[in-house]
């Protein structure tokens, strides 16, 4: 790419998470999350995009955490995550950051992961 694009992947904080919640693979945990993570980047940035990581916990400063990454630098795509998106208990702290996302960077593209590893796939779609 001539022109790197910028990748913002937002993320619930794994050691915040409690994995025996419903929802959660079994035997997930934070260094499986974190490894996910790291792999993901590494992908994309092999890709030729420019990546950020901003995680954060499942609500109380969810909203200000991802608001101040956003007023730091504009990013083309604002990548959230499968934690965020596929497991029904995070369903409130997904709306809020949809919210912001909307309100501090309404020029990004907005994509969706399924999986830890469709997340290059998922950017893909959109820049």
């Amino acid at each position: 790419m001539t022109n790197p694009k910028s990748v913002l992947v937002v993320g619930l904080d794994p050691a915040l998470s409690d994995f025996s919640r419903p929802g959660y693979q079994p035997g997930m945990n934070s260094a499986k999350v974190l490894a996910g993570l790291k792999t993901s980047k590494d992908e994309m940035t092999r890709l030729g995009y420019q990546v950020q990581t901003c995680l954060t916990d499942f609500g109380d400063t969810a909203e200000g955490v991802l608001m101040r990454r956003l007023q730091q630098q504009p990013f083309d795509c604002i990548m959230i995550e499968a934690g965020v998106t596929t497991i029904r208990g995070n369903f409130m702290v997904f709306e809020k950051l949809i919210h912001v996302v909307q309100e501090h960077a309404p020029q990004a593209r907005v994509c969706f992961s399924q999986l830890p590893s469709d997340t290059a796939e998922a950017v893909q779609r959109w820049i």
